[in-house]
This record gives structure tokens, C-alpha cells and sequence, in this order.
């Protein structure tokens, strides 16, 4: 009998946070769609789905749901679902929402815990029919009504191009679990030959509430002669594929104008939500600090470094601080990160890879751990966004 190899434990360094969930490396299964909720009774909820070789995530998505008593500093897994991928938590008249979709390019999908994240119903299907992308975005409610981005998937089969985005809403009353209380608006049709031919695609739209009047920019493409034009109460910002980096695109319901947005970071996955407090828009997101911006041909590759940004209007986007960065762009990320406001604190679920004892991430994309970090006063945070690497202090 040939003498059986042991592999020895690789040292390493763990990652910066509270590991909430980790996946080995060899086993097909990588971390995606982090997605965290503050609930009323001042526990926190967290998810995430798997991607990868062995995930079946074409013909069933499953995500695992988390608990945390102590503000994040421990949790325990309190769930597993299938037909559960690329969703969100949200918290709506005392019940804890996952809303998706059943699998890769799957039926939109809408489940309710009214425990806490321990136990869920079965999936009501808000789709019949179709194919649907999505990801961990946020829920704005507004003028009695939900809202949620989603993408249509079924404009061929090339990834970004076969993207269109859409809005779901639903009356704050209604029942949410009754497929007929949702309406599915789509928002536009891109088109191959925007930003100079370089644009891929537009996915991962954030619901976000916009102010009162937009001032026409030098990158919108509307036509009107009016320097600020009413719009309507809820628009799309999504990420834009584009190599150079830092563009997301907003979208009005109702108008087929699309406006570019300058945002570092806008090539990757990033949630946007306002804060009454300081009456600013904040975002986590994957902008390239200049040092880094020359080591791969498209940013959406760089994910190492995970920024605070803010904004008055969802228009100019000032860089606040570096939250999470390493000094490798191969083989370590923070990316897709879904955040809350606590108080004072931001906390954020984030898709993290990283070095482990099986030999880590296999590249900066295909993540293997799920992170949790609190960023303490967040609105006075500030520092050099191009200085040296750093990761800041969770409790």
C-alpha cells in the first residue's frame, strides 16, 4: 500500500475582520454575494451564496444565512437555503426579506423569516418566465413603494452585453409574498457603441432615491435646453463594464437618457444608500488608487483596495478613505461589499480573498472567505486614498 501524503497546514495571516464564513481551497466552491441586515431587535443578519465548479449554481443557487447576537463579533450559521442566489436582506414591517433569484440567470425569487433569519418560507417566484441577473443591492423605499433593481438576462448569451436593466416595485402594504403585488418596469436598451465603443455592459443597478432636480452634466446625454430638469423619484445607478475604470451610469424611469457618473470604483459591484444624518450618499467601492492602476488591463480586475466615497447628489463622488487594502492584486480582494448604517458605524459584509492554511484565493475574483467589519464613525473618517496599504481596526 503506497504511503498516504498529509498536507501540512500552510501559516498564514488572517484576514482583516470577523471571519463570519470560509471556504477551503480545491473544493469548487468560492464565496459570493455577501449581504448583511440590522434588525430591529439589534441582531445583525448575514448571507452569501457559492459560485464556482461544484456550486450547481446554474440549475440551483444556495446560500447560507447567518446570525449575530454580539454586533458582529461572533456568529453561527442558522440556515441553508436552495433556490437562493445573488440576493439580498432587507428588513420591512418586522420580517426579514431575501429577495433573488433561483439560480444563475434564474426566476426572481422572494423569501420571508419572521424569526430573525432562523427559519424562512418557501421561494415565491415574482417572475413566470425569463432569465435575470442581479446582486446584494439595496431595497429604497419611497412614496409608499419598494424598489429593486434587477437586470434582464435575455438579450443573447454574452456576459454584460446581454444585460438590461429593469425596476421592481411593490406598494409598502401590499403582500409582498403575492407575485401580483410587484410591477417590472424596464429602463432602457444599451447600446454597443457608447464611451467610445469600450462599453461591456451595465449590471448591478442600486435603487437610489434622487434629489429634487438633476443639473444637466457634461456627461449626461440628454438633449434638453434647461440647465436642471425635474426627475422622477427613483432612480438606477449601476456598475459599468469599461476597462479604464470609474464610470457607473444613472438611469430615470419613465426617460431613455442615460447619464455617465464619474464614480472610482464604478466598474465593480457597489451599493449606494443615503444618510438622513449627514444628508450625503456613501458608498463602498473598489477604486484603484494610482499606484495600481497600470497593473492590469481592466480595473474591473483590481479589487485589492475597498474605498468610503461620498456624495451630495450621486453625481461628484469624493474618495474619504481606504477602509480594506492589500498590496496584491492577483491573489487578494475585498469586493461586493453590502453595508448598513449603525448609529455612528458602518458595518459591511464583504467578499473577501485572502490567504488561508490550503493555499488561498486562486486569484483576486474567487473568494473564500466572508468577512464582517464595523467602520467606526465613518462620516469623520478621512485619509490619504494613495497612500501605503493599511487595513482599519473592527471591534
Amino acid at each position: 500500500m503506497p504511503p498516504q501524503t498529509v498536507s501540512t497546514p500552510r501559516p498564514h495571516t488572517p484576514p482583516p475582520g470577523v471571519v463570519i464564513s470560509h471556504q477551503p481551497s480545491g473544493n469548487g466552491l468560492f464565496v459570493g454575494s455577501p449581504a448583511i441586515a440590522n434588525l430591529q431587535d439589534g441582531a445583525l443578519v448575514a448571507a452569501h451564496d457559492f459560485f464556482g465548479p461544484e456550486s450547481g449554481e446554474f440549475q440551483c443557487g444556495t446560500t447560507l444565512i447567518f446570525r449575530s447576537e454580539d454586533r458582529g463579533a461572533t456568529w453561527t450559521q442558522t440556515a441553508r437555503l436552495d433556490k437562493a442566489f445573488w440576493c439580498n436582506l432587507f428588513q420591512h414591517r418586522g420580517a426579514v426579506w431575501l429577495l433573488g433569484v433561483t439560480h444563475h440567470h434564474g426566476l426572481v425569487c422572494l423569501r420571508r423569516s419572521d424569526d430573525g433569519g432562523r427559519t424562512w418560507s418557501e421561494p415565491a417566484l415574482l417572475t413566470a418566465s425569463g432569465q435575470y441577473h442581479t446582486g446584494p443591492m439595496p431595497v429604497a423605499i419611497h412614496n409608499g413603494r419598494l424598489w429593486r433593481a434587477i437586470e434582464d438576462a435575455s438579450s443573447g448569451h454574452q456576459w454584460g452585453r446581454r444585460y438590461n436593466p429593469c425596476m421592481l416595485s411593490a406598494a409598502e402594504d401590499s403582500d409582498l409574498m403575492d407575485p401580483a403585488s410587484w410591477t417590472l418596469d424596464r429602463m432602457g436598451t444599451q447600446r454597443p457603441e457608447w464611451l467610445g465603443g469600450l462599453f461591456g455592459g451595465w449590471l448591478e443597478g442600486n435603487a437610489v432615491v434622487l434629489p429634487a432636480t438633476v443639473p444637466r452634466s457634461a456627461g449626461a446625454s440628454a438633449t434638453d435646453d434647461d440647465a436642471s430638469q425635474p426627475v422622477a423619484a427613483v432612480g438606477n445607478l449601476l456598475r459599468v463594464e469599461y476597462p479604464p475604470g470609474g464610470k457607473a451610469a444613472l438611469l430615470r424611469p419613465g426617460t431613455d437618457k442615460v447619464e455617465w457618473i464619474e464614480l472610482p470604483g464604478g466598474s465593480t459591484k457597489f451599493t449606494v444608500r443615503h444618510d438622513s444624518v449627514s444628508g450625503l450618499y456613501w458608498t463602498l467601492a473598489n477604486a484603484v488608487p494610482a499606484r495600481y492602476s497600470g497593473t492590469k488591463d481592466n480595473h474591473a480586475s483590481i479589487r485589492n483596495t475597498l474605498m468610503l466615497l461620498c456624495s451630495s447628489n450621486l453625481r461628484q463622488w469624493t474618495r474619504r478613505a481606504v477602509i480594506l487594502q492589500h498590496p496584491d492584486v492577483h491573489r487578494h480582494g475585498f469586493q461586493y461589499a453590502d453595508w448598513h448604517f449603525d448609529g455612528n458605524d458602518m458595518i459591511a459584509a464583504v467578499r473577501t480573498a485572502w490567504e488561508d492554511a490550503t493555499g488561498g484565493a486562486p486569484n483576486e475574483h474567487d473568494a473564500n472567505y466572508l468577512t464582517f467589519h464595523r467602520i467606526k464613525d465613518f462620516r469623520a473618517l478621512e485619509n490619504d486614498c494613495d497612500g501605503e496599504s493599511f487595513c482599519v481596526t473592527n471591534e
